[in-house]
C-alpha cells in the first residue's frame, strides 16, 4: 500500500479528478465504491446545491470519496461558502481536492474539519506553499494533462523535483495516467499514487455530454493542444483540449451564444469561447465548446462504467508491480506508450503553448 492510499483509505492509490460538467454524483459514488479516489466537482456549484450532491454522494458509498474546490474560479470568498455548507455534510474519511492554492482561510476550514486536504500544484515554489498550509497530499499536474494548466513541467520532471525537495511528501501526478502500468510506472518514478481525469470522461456515470466522451475515446494525444482560447469565466489560465473548428481559424470569432446547459431545470446560455465543458444537459454547438483531454487519451480506448475502468487498473498495477519485483532494475521498465491498448500517435507534438 502506497503512503497515498494510507493516507486517504484508498485500495488502489488513485483520485479520479474533479472535473466540472463530468464528475457529478454517480461519477464519484462509482469510483470510490470500486476503491478509488472518487471525486465530485463542486466548480461553480452554488452552496445549496453543493451541499445536495454531497449527501446523494455520501448515500450511495460507504468508502471514502472527495470533493474538489477551484478558488481561482469562485475566488476565496465563494470556496469558503461553499465548504461552510458541504464540510458538515462530508462523512468521516472524505477528503478536499483544491485544483490551484486555496487561500489561508479555506485551508484552516478544511483542516479545523478533520479532512484530509489535496492541493493540485504546477510548479516547485507552489508546492511549497501548500505543504505549509497544511496539505496532506501535493497532486503534482503535468503539461500532459487535460483542462487548465498550473504550471510548465512535464509531470515526470515536476515530480523529480517536488521529491528532490520534499522527500517525506505524499505526492500523486497528474498528465498521462490511463493504464495500470501507468500508475505503476508513476509509482516507480518516487510519485505515492496519481490523478486521472481524461481516463473517467467517457465512463457510463460521467456527466459529459456524449459527443464529448465520443471524442476523447476516438482521440490520439496529438489530437489535443494547450490553447487560452476558452477563457470566458476562467482567464489567464492555458488549458489542453480536444482540437475544434476554433482551434483550427486564426482570429476570433465574436463571442455570442452558441449552447445552451440546462441545470436543475434552469437553462443558462453558453457563449463562444466560454471555459464550460460540455455536459449531457447542453444542447447547441458544441463541436465548438471546449473539450478538455489530457495525451493519455491515446489510451483511452472504450466506454465503460466506472468500476470496470478501477478494475482494470487494479489488476494491470498489480501485475506490473509484480513483474517489476521479479526483474527489479530500469532495463525492466515496461513503458506505458507500449502498453495495454493503445492508438497509434498520427503526429509529433511540436508547440506545446499555443494561443
Amino acid at each position: 500500500m502506497t503512503r497515498l492510499a494510507a493516507r486517504l483509505g484508498l485500495v488502489l492509490p488513485l483520485l479520479q479528478a474533479g472535473m466540472g460538467a463530468v464528475a457529478g454524483p454517480e461519477l464519484c459514488a462509482s469510483v470510490s465504491r470500486a476503491g478509488a479516489g472518487g471525486t465530485l466537482a463542486l466548480y461553480k456549484e452554488p452552496p445549496a446545491r453543493a451541499a445536495r450532491l454531497v449527501r446523494e454522494v455520501a448515500a450511495a458509498t460507504g468508502r471514502p470519496f472527495g470533493v474538489n474546490v477551484v478558488p481561482e474560479v469562485t475566488g476565496p470568498a465563494g470556496c469558503l461558502d461553499q465548504l461552510r455548507t458541504v464540510l458538515p455534510e462530508l462523512p468521516r474519511g472524505a477528503f478536499v481536492t483544491s485544483f490551484g492554492l486555496p487561500d489561508a482561510d479555506t485551508a484552516g476550514a478544511v483542516r479545523a474539519a478533520g479532512h484530509p486536504l489535496v492541493v493540485q500544484v504546477g510548479t516547485l515554489v507552489d508546492a511549497g506553499t501548500a505543504l505549509g498550509q497544511g496539505a496532506d497530499v501535493l497532486v503534482l499536474q503535468g503539461t500532459e494533462a487535460g483542462g487548465h494548466l498550473l504550471g510548465r513541467l512535464p509531470a515526470d520532471l515536476l515530480l523529480a523535483a517536488v521529491r528532490a525537495r520534499y522527500p517525506d511528501a505524499v505526492l500523486a501526478v497528474a498528465g498521462g495516467i490511463a493504464t495500470g502500468q501507468d500508475l505503476a510506472d508513476a509509482v516507480a518514478r518516487g510519485a505515492d499514487g496519481a490523478m486521472a481525469g481524461t481516463l473517467f470522461v467517457p465512463a457510463a456515470e460521467s456527466t459529459a455530454h456524449p459527443e464529448f466522451k465520443r471524442r476523447v475515446i476516438d482521440a490520439v494525444a496529438d489530437d489535443t493542444l494547450i490553447t487560452s482560447l476558452f477563457d470566458i469565466g476562467w482567464p489567464r489560465r492555458p488549458h489542453r483540449v480536444l482540437r475544434n473548428p476554433l482551434t483550427a481559424t486564426t482570429g476570433r470569432a465574436p463571442a455570442t451564444f452558441i449552447a445552451t446547459t440546462r441545470v436543475d431545470g434552469r437553462a443558462y446560455p453558453v457563449p463562444r469561447y466560454s471555459a464550460a465543458a460540455p455536459g449531457d444537459g447542453t444542447t447547441g454547438r458544441v463541436e465548438e465548446m471546449a473539450m478538455y483531454c489530457g495525451r493519455s487519451c491515446t489510451r483511452v480506448t472504450a466506454r465503460h462504467p466506472a468500476a470496470v475502468t478501477v478494475a482494470r487498473l487494479s489488476r494491470e498495477y498489480e501485475r506490473a508491480r509484480r513483474s517489476r519485483a521479479a526483474s527489479p532494475g530500469p532495463e525492466n521498465a515496461t513503458s506505458a506508450r507500449t502498453s495495454g491498448s493503445h492508438k497509434p500517435d498520427r503526429t509529433q507534438e511540436r508547440q506545446p503553448w499555443t494561443t
